[in-house]
């Protein structure tokens, strides 16, 4: 391992010895061919058309700006007049250069990929400081192209890695479901006005917990005034309970909580009664809606656990703080972990670093966070850093002993955030699990992943599949490790449970699938 590390080590150094970014060096390829011999095709993409423009090396414009749409016949002309002008000025070599403009480039490069040219993306920071230098103050499509060119022929027109489908479909259903998230908190504050305005009071009966069980929803829904509820009485709330939920359970002090609160509350509610009827058919309209995105979340939940479980992040689970969604969405926005050299890059690439500024004698060091970087992979790696605070000693812990340091909040999660990039490289990279301080209580990935799976009623045959592909990825020592936490865990089970426990059924399951065999504990004091 210590090897590998040396290896991937000097590479790093040599690319530092670059000025230019290290995939999108062209200089090997112009040397080969010659300058006046090499050809950059320079495109400025639109929603609707491009604009593109073909020089050799030297800047020279062998085609002039020429507007092409965005459909099949205008890709396919664009190409054959691009290849003529190889023909007519003895270009032996090119590349297309396409300013990244989040998804509508996406058309325009595979239309050039497939025809077996060679596309790399310029993102839209390069182009401006290359635009500014040349035509400040001018904006325009023609300034945008020569930008570009001059981006790519200085080494920042940059290649992109080929991702596997599995992380394309991973961190797509990730993006799907924090955009679920946002409109399901948005939903929440609406029903939370909604019903201050009909039961003032109500809401801080369960502080922050009204979300997390159907009863406190459902009395609202059903009732819509403290008069009802007096009306309903305890008795009447239990009847009321069982009839819309029956599987649900509400303790009688809570009820008799509630019927106490209705016998206190404002004869009248905040809004006018006009208007009474049209917010409660407003409220059933937003729970509605919510119960829907909360379904939807649940199932994009499912499907990412199921491709994590085929990727080597699943590991990261082992760490207490993180979740299967939370390792989710760093596996859809990392992508395979063979794209990065090192740790640094990693963090790097999500902007976790410093802005410096030198000059001569002066040099400030620890300047803000980097305004460039890829802005998902940051929020996704502080997220982390927050839930590794809260639940591992360990980073609680440095946490605790940094703030009474007085370190800036934002230092200390950017700090965490490194750490554990450092420490989750080498477990993904390796596939095996370190005895690092942070995992000395760690949690056994097998048991987090199957309570993920009851917790969500997925059904008992995807959760098997899920559980044989994590099991592939874990090295001998640790499949024993696992192994004998669950076979421990079924007795513990078997003897604390009042009442019926699903995973004292699904375990059994697990182990035979595993091909362990399961030995039954001995009853003690039992007559």
């Amino acid at each position: 391992m210590a090897r590998s590390f040396r290896c991937q080590e000097s590479t790093r150094k040599n690319y530092d010895a670059l000025v230019v970014k290290p995939n999108g060096a062209i200089r090997p390829r112009v040397q080969a061919v010659g300058p006046e011999h090499f050809g950059i095709v320079a495109i400025d993409v639109a929603k609707l058309r491009s604009k593109f423009l073909l020089c050799d090396f030297f800047g020279e414009v062998l085609i002039e700006p020429t507007y092409f749409d965005h459909n099949q016949p205008a890709f396919q002309a664009a190409i054959d007049g691009i290849r003529a002008a190889m023909e007519r000025h003895h270009l032996l070599d090119l590349t297309v250069a396409i300013e990244r403009t989040g998804t509508y480039h996406r058309p325009v490069q595979h239309a050039f990929a497939k025809a077996n040219f060679e596309t790399r993306l310029v993102h839209p920071f390069a182009a401006k400081q290359f635009r500014q230098a040349a035509d400040s103050g001018i904006k325009t499509d023609d300034t945008d192209l020569a930008a570009i060119f001059r981006a790519t022929s200085n080494g920042f027109g940059l290649l992109e890695p080929t991702w596997p489908d599995l992380y394309l479909q991973l961190q797509w259903l990730c993006r799907q479901r924090r955009d679920l998230v946002y409109k399901s908190s948005a939903l929440r504050c609406q029903i939370q006005e909604h019903l201050h305005a009909l039961m003032p009071g109500y809401l801080p009966l369960f502080r922050q917990h009204f979300f997390d069980g159907p009863i406190p929803l459902l009395i609202a829904l059903h009732t819509g005034s403290a008069q009802a509820i007096l009306s309903l009485d305890t008795k009447g709330l239990r009847d009321l309970i069982h009839q819309h939920a029956p599987g649900a359970v509400c303790r009688t002090s809570t009820l008799a909580r509630i019927v106490d609160w209705a016998r206190h509350a404002p004869k009248a509610p905040t809004t006018p009664l006009a208007q009474v009827p049209l917010v409660r058919a407003c409220l059933h309209s937003l729970v509605a809606d919510f119960h829907g995105k909360s379904k939807e979340i649940s199932l994009l939940e499912q499907d990412i656990a199921r491709l994590l479980a085929r990727t080597p992040y699943i590991l990261l689970l082992a760490l207490p703080g993180i979740n299967v969604v939370g390792a989710g969405e760093l596996a859809g926005e990392l992508g395979p972990i063979e794209n990065y050299a090192n740790p640094e890059r990693i963090t790097g690439r999500a902007g976790l670093m410093p802005c410096r500024y030198q000059s001569d004698q002066v040099d400030r060091a620890n300047g803000p966070l980097r305004r460039r970087g890829n802005r998902r992979l940051r929020a996704a790696l502080l997220q982390v850093a927050d839930n590794l605070v809260r639940h591992c000693h360990y980073y609680g812990a440095k946490n605790a002993r940094w703030q009474h340091d007085r370190k800036d909040p934002r230092w200390i999660r950017v700090k965490v955030a490194k750490s554990f990039s450092r420490l989750g490289f080498a477990m993904v990279t390796s596939r095996r699990i370190f005895p690092h301080p942070a995992c000395h209580e760690r949690h056994y990935l097998l048991d987090k992943l199957l309570r993920f799976h009851h917790e969500h009623g997925t059904p008992m045959t995807q959760t098997m599949i899920d559980l044989e592909q994590a099991f592939t990825h874990l090295a001998p020592r640790n499949r024993a490790e696992e192994i004998g936490h669950l076979r421990v865990q079924l007795p513990e089970i078997n003897q604390r449970r009042r009442g019926p426990v699903a995973l004292t059924s699904l375990i059994p399951q697990v182990l035979a699938r595993l091909g362990v065999g399961v030995v039954q504990s001995e009853s003690e004091g039992l007559s």
